[in-house]
């Protein structure tokens, strides 16, 4: 299937202000791109690009001051199939595990793991390991918190998120990233595109969303598998934009100075083929 997707957002800020953006694709989908990503920037500003400790795309900019609006549009492929579903996948012992994938066993900015290890292995030391395990996590974590833009926090680490029991699409991704740590499984966080393909839209205005990975051992090998702890059901055409621990190492926009957002405007939607395309395609 094709998706086409992109943004237009705007800060007005006061006098020259750099930025760094994480607004592309992952490098592991530039392949899928049917048109070109292009980050267009009104006025005009030099832009340079590098993958940063993550392997995501970074943009710098430097603002010039007064109101500056970023925008990109494009089209890309995906397979139309939703999260893989691997209930036998294994947990690795700890030793086991690649030297590269350690660093998400332990706490970071947002998921404070020393505050919920207790309540971690209280609620799920019981559980199967593995697959099962994570996914009752996920249950938790989709039930403990209550979705709620308006209370949006920038600061509220999980250990809150736990406590106040509300939070936006972050939290939950923090909240079920640390238990899983918690209980020595590595799981990491990641934000992109989602659209409403395959479910109800949703009657909220469109956002970028984040969600999280873990490294279990499948039928084919370790490797990265993905879970929803918001919406808590395999979903269709997630484009992933940046991953790392928490949401620190995945800020879209990061501005090194005031910088007041003053618009905010996400699309994806799924291509829908012509007649006459899906005739010549039978």
């Amino acid at each position: 299937m094709h998706i086409r997707t992109g943004f237009s957002i705007a800060f007005d800020t006061f006098g020259p202000t750099p930025m760094n953006l994480l607004l592309n694709v992952r490098p592991e989908r530039r392949g899928d791109l049917l048109t070109p990503e292009v980050i267009a920037f009104d006025p005009p500003v030099a832009a340079s690009q590098h993958v940063d400790a993550f392997g995501n795309v970074c943009t710098r900019i430097v603002a010039p001051g007064g109101r500056i609006t970023m925008a990109a549009d494009f089209t890309i492929a995906d397979s139309g199939l939703p999260d893989d579903q691997v209930p036998g996948a294994r947990q690795i012992a700890v030793q086991d595990l690649p030297d590269e994938v350690v660093p998400y066993l332990l706490g970071s900015r947002y998921c404070d793991t020393d505050k919920l290890s207790g309540i971690a292995w209280s609620l799920f030391g019981g559980t199967p390991e593995g697959w099962a395990r994570v996914q009752a996590i996920v249950d938790f974590a989709h039930t403990r918190l209550r979705f709620d833009y308006q209370q949006a926090d920038a600061t509220r680490t999980a250990f809150d998120g736990y406590t106040q029991g509300v939070g936006v699409c972050r939290d939950f991704a923090h909240l079920a990233i640390t238990l899983c740590r918690c209980m020595n499984i590595p799981a990491r966080y990641a934000t992109g595109y989602l659209g409403d393909i395959g479910v109800p839209k949703d009657p909220a205005p469109m956002d970028f969303s984040a969600w999280f990975e873990v490294f279990l051992e499948g039928p084919e090998g370790p490797r990265w598998y993905t879970f929803d702890a918001r919406h808590n059901r395999p979903r269709i055409g997630r484009i992933v934009m940046a991953r790392g621990r928490d949401a620190t190492d995945c800020a879209l926009t990061t501005s090194f100075g005031a910088a007041h957002l003053v618009r905010f405007d996400v699309h994806t939607d799924a291509v829908v083929e012509p007649p006459e395309t899906l005739a010549r395609a039978a």
